[in-house]
């Protein structure tokens, strides 16, 4: 080979890897890395720094700045090596930011408990899915928080690293995934991360704000290829899409909701916290567990559609600019 693969290729190659064999147990992942890395850096700029605000936003560009300096140096070295190792490696690193096949995998575990009337089986597999506590949800409500977390990771899981690897290969979807790790690691109201964590969460609202309205407007598409209510999709995400607390996760939730027909939000736990969501959609049907392969379905279609335009756009803007 005498040249390397065009990102768009590595983008494709990578994807087709998560669709295979997702993220196995066993794997050595980079993420694990980067939150090792700020958990370090969080202890380190506690004891040096008073603010805590300030504390929490050194470490997160701590963070962002070795994880830029490091994937660009490990591509660079990689091409020099050839461009075989360096489309290699490339792919690798961008595979390692996608995580399309555990979010289905994770989901259908709770559809199949739940199928099977192995209730508190399915609890606990939702509670490895969602930030709220399980073990008093029903089956609909299990339900409304497993087809939550699809159309929330859509974005984050999937078509943002997508969206940044498309614009700047693996450097662009490392960084971002160093971001929302660090949104997931200290991203929380309440303490000891209600000061420290701040810039990290919107930092990460900023880095979903593109990825999560494209996605979204995307998902009646997906609906038209599964024949779900694409025009409803279309209205419910213009009706409920601000209607949620976060900036960026009413648009996915919308969307799915209208081509579902179902209604989210409600009521949930977090901790010994009551919050209570506005809703989003109409329930034109009760949330039953087929809904969250629905679900499942609808993101696998919405992604496919979010690829091919970026990969077709990428063409033509190479092709204008030679």
């Amino acid at each position: 080979m005498d040249r390397p693969v065009r990102l768009e290729y590595q983008m494709i190659v990578a994807l087709a890897l998560d669709a295979v064999i997702g993220d196995p147990r066993w794997f050595p992942h980079p993420v694990k890395l980067l939150g090792w890395m700020a958990l370090w850096l969080e202890k380190k700029s506690r004891k040096r720094i008073k603010n805590e605000v300030a504390a929490g936003a050194i470490t997160v560009l701590g963070v962002v700045f070795v994880t830029t300096g490091a994937v660009f140096l490990t591509v660079i070295a990689a091409r020099a090596l050839g461009p075989v190792v360096g489309d290699v490696i490339s792919i690798f690193l961008l595979y390692t930011t996608i995580a399309m096949k555990d979010l289905i995998r994770h989901s259908r575990d709770v559809y199949l408990a739940l199928k099977q009337g192995r209730l508190g089986e399915a609890r606990g597999k939702a509670s490895l899915m969602v930030g709220r506590r399980t073990e008093q949800l029903d089956e609909p409500e299990m339900v409304r928080a497993t087809v939550e977390s699809v159309a929330e990771n859509m974005v984050d899981g999937v078509a943002a690293p997508l969206f940044y690897g498309f614009i700047a290969g693996p450097v662009g979807a490392m960084v971002y995934k160093a971001i929302n790790t660090l949104d997931s690691l200290f991203g929380y109201k309440e303490e000891p991360y209600t000061r420290f964590g701040k810039f990290a969460a919107r930092l990460d609202d900023v880095a979903n704000f593109l990825p999560a309205r494209i996605s979204a407007s995307l998902v009646p598409l997906g609906a038209v290829m599964l024949g779900y209510d694409w025009s409803r999709a279309i209205r419910i995400l213009i009706r409920d899409r601000r209607r949620h607390d976060s900036p960026n996760s009413g648009w996915p939730e919308a969307a799915f909701a209208g081509a579902l027909g179902v209604r989210l939000g409600g009521r949930n736990l977090y901790g010994s916290v009551v919050t209570v969501k506005p809703h989003l959609g109409d329930p034109m049907v009760p949330l039953k567990p087929s809904h969250i392969l629905q679900a499942n379905r609808l993101m696998v279609c919405s992604i496919l559609v979010f690829v091919a335009l970026a990969f077709g756009l990428n063409l033509w803007l190479r092709s204008c600019l030679q």
